[in-house]
């Protein structure tokens, strides 16, 4: 029997180098009567090496719009119909780590501009991202103020599930917690429910090393250039056990950074080979690049790609520094993937393993 093939189209702001996009891809539910997928028809970052990684490797047959430059300069009434919309909105202003202006900062209020492209567009549902610090900005104001304005988008509204998902126990092998805003349009009358975790228990979770290790890296793998270090930090690094980082290890005099105040806790920090690495991040200075748990080294970028579970054959564009970017701001594509097959699931009205959301807005 030749089952119909159905596609939703997606569109996706600040789409990064395609984490979202190559969860959607990869997503798949099939009926007795159609298989259904996603296909990512138009996207935007104002990141120009982002976009270049996308374009190479969601649209490697040329299909498919990729605008790079400011979402602001974007003219919503002359982007391709959608029929989902995907937004990881910048998360600078609300992450655990920097200054937390929230929504008066200068990335804030970008989300916006995903609630415009869904007043204009009405797009069938949409899925949003941010770091788990978003619900905590303003004593969690801010985080109510952006779900009711998703809330009341568009002609029709959204129904709304909110969920804080730890993506160790999502098969991702990192301890990654973000927030997904799953929103249906009202009209449609469906619930989102949140997949169950496929790797809950610790022992189930993948490991760094087995993450990095298993199979090896191929030697002419792209983006697997070591960093250059410097005498003191290999001196450094032999001194920090795996789990520990320049401020919980046991330095001589000479090794010992000199810094005053916040002492974060990454500089230096070393995974633990036996345990999900701790959060990919994709900007800072020297001692934040991730460490090996053996060798007196900084990862490659290749290693934090395994670690957001990007596949091998995946190439980034651009220099080390902003490949690096490009990979600590990703949505880890296995996570995406899982979320995108329930919410198929979801609009096809096929049941699936789920849990109750762990965020309640009123």
């Amino acid at each position: 029997m030749n089952r119909k093939l159905i596609i939703y189209r997606m569109a996706e702001l600040f789409c990064g180098p395609g984490g979202l996009a190559l969860g959607a891809l990869r997503a798949e539910v099939e009926s007795d009567a159609s298989i259904y997928r996603i296909r990512p028809v138009w996207a935007n970052d104002i990141d120009v090496n982002a976009c270049a990684t996308y374009k190479r490797n969601i649209h490697p047959d040329g299909a498919g719009i990729v605008l790079s430059g400011p979402v602001e300069k974007i003219d919503f009434k002359k982007t391709p119909s959608f029929d989902g919309l995907a937004f990881g909105f910048p998360c600078n202003d609300f992450s655990r780590v920097g200054e937390q202006r929230g929504i008066n900062g200068h990335y804030g209020p970008l989300y916006s501009y995903g609630v415009k492209a869904i007043s204009l567009h009405n797009p069938q549902w949409f899925i949003a991202e941010n770091v788990s610090g978003l619900s905590n900005a303003d004593s969690g104001e801010t985080f109510n103020v952006i779900l009711h304005e998703l809330e009341n988008s568009g002609k029709y509204g959204y129904k709304l599930t909110v969920h804080l998902y730890k993506f160790e126990e999502y098969g991702v092998p990192q301890q990654r917690h973000r927030i997904i805003i799953v929103g249906i349009r009202q009209d449609i009358g469906l619930d989102f429910k949140v997949p169950e975790p496929i790797t809950k228990h610790p022992s189930e979770q993948i490991s760094a090393k087995e993450a990095i290790e298993n199979p090896p890296i191929p030697s002419d793998a792209a983006n697997n250039e070591l960093t250059r270090q410097s005498k003191n930090v290999v001196e450094r690094l032999k001194y920090i056990k795996p789990g520990q980082n320049a401020w919980t290890a046991e330095l001589p005099a000479n090794l010992k950074l000199n810094v005053k105040g916040a002492k974060l806790s990454q500089i230096y920090r070393r995974l633990k080979p036996n345990k999900p690495s701790y959060t990919v991040t994709g900007s800072g200075g020297g001692g934040t690049h991730m460490y090996h748990w053996e060798e007196p080294r900084a990862l490659t970028n290749r290693e934090r790609a395994r670690l957001q579970t990007f596949p091998d054959d995946f190439i980034f564009s651009g220099s080390k520094e902003q490949v690096r970017k490009q990979i600590g701001m990703a949505v880890p594509p296995k996570g995406a993937e899982i979320i995108f097959n329930a919410l198929l699931n979801t609009l096809v009205g096929l049941e699936y393993q789920s849990v109750e959301a762990n965020y309640v807005f009123e």
